[in-house]
């Protein structure tokens, strides 16, 4: 699934997407962790992964994601 970079804490590592439907969705440091991602920034297009309401995994739309 696709999503845009709302805010991202390179101190932290968490931030938040949109989804293309306007839902809001934060991500921990896990799911930042879980990808090859060093930072993101706002606006950026990302794919996820989710496990109900919840990201597990952030990269980039270029990146390939792991099933």
């Amino acid at each position: 699934m696709q999503a845009t970079v709302k805010t991202f804490d390179d101190a932290t590592r968490c931030g938040s997407v949109f989804l293309d439907d306007g839902t809001e969705l934060p991500f921990d440091t896990a799911a930042f962790d879980a990808g090859p991602l060093r930072l993101l920034r706002t606006g950026q297009r990302v794919n996820i992964l989710l496990d109900g309401d919840r990201i597990t995994y952030v990269t980039l739309s270029t990146f390939p994601m792991p099933y």
